[in-house]
């Protein structure tokens, strides 16, 4: 097995892993950006106040887009079993 596959499944799984968590962690950021910006207008000082809406943003997240996330992860994994054979060619 060459450096060239190992290196180009170890992107394809960085690159799935980054699509599955951008939409939590993009939420969970502009959430968190406009708790601040309310924090700062009103001068509440309580630095709690941002978890609820944040595990509220990405628990929505998860239902709404766990459709596509399971197949984006299915489809990955399909891809995976189906190369075995090409792998062990390489070898």
């Amino acid at each position: 097995m060459d450096n060239g596959f190992v290196i180009e499944i170890t992107n394809q799984a960085v690159k799935v892993t980054l699509m599955l968590a951008a939409p939590m962690l993009l939420g969970a950021l502009i959430v968190g950006i406009l708790v601040s910006l309310f924090q700062a207008v009103t001068q509440i000082n309580e630095q709690t106040l941002s978890f609820i809406p944040k595990i509220v943003v990405i628990v929505l997240a998860l239902v709404i887009l766990s459709p596509w996330m399971m197949e984006t992860i299915t489809s990955f994994t399909h891809d995976l079993y189906v190369n075995i054979p090409s792998v062990v060619m390489h070898r």
